[in-house]
């Protein structure tokens, strides 16, 4: 078997400078280091020195990226702990680093947040039913990651 000429192999310093500009451009998790490392077909052995490199230099830190992640998918996207924490354990994050990463959401403007969207939906839902206007709000808000106990709370407020 032929090797493929579009694969190009790399020193494990190209890969360093490669993963660094990679890290540079936005935090990563060590999940997806270590997948950009395989993409790179780099030993098992060189992996683990550019993951260690990496770390040294500042270029990978597991809680700035999970910190970074929680304020960006809550803020922008208005996802919920639950589907936030979620996509954490799918990239492997610890439980406490994603316990510490939390702290990065304000209880008082999660809950605004939380009754913002709801009534935002709400003006877009076109059902008539109150019963059935009450259960796409709630699934809507269970999809977008929210806690059942606020999300009642809340659709109780608006819908009754």
């Amino acid at each position: 078997m032929k090797p493929n000429p579009s694969q190009k192999s790399y020193t494990v310093k190209e890969a360093t400078l490669k993963l660094a500009q990679f890290c540079a451009y936005r935090d990563r998790s060590h999940k997806e280091v270590e997948e950009k490392l395989k993409e790179l077909r780099m030993i098992p052995v060189a992996c683990e020195q550019i993951i260690m490199k990496l770390m040294l230099e500042g270029f990978l830190n597991e809680e700035r990226f999970a910190r970074s992640f929680v304020r960006g998918k809550f803020r922008i996207k208005k996802w919920g702990r639950n589907k936030i924490k979620q996509e954490l354990k799918i990239r492997e994050i610890s439980a406490p680093i994603i316990k510490l990463a939390f702290t990065e959401i304000d209880e008082e403007i999660y809950i605004i947040t939380l009754q913002e969207l709801a009534e935002k939906k709400l003006n877009l839902i076109k059902e008539i039913n109150p019963i059935k206007r009450k259960k796409k709000l709630i699934n809507y808000l269970l999809q977008k990651g929210y806690e059942p106990q606020l999300i009642y709370e809340v659709s109780n407020d608006l819908i009754g």
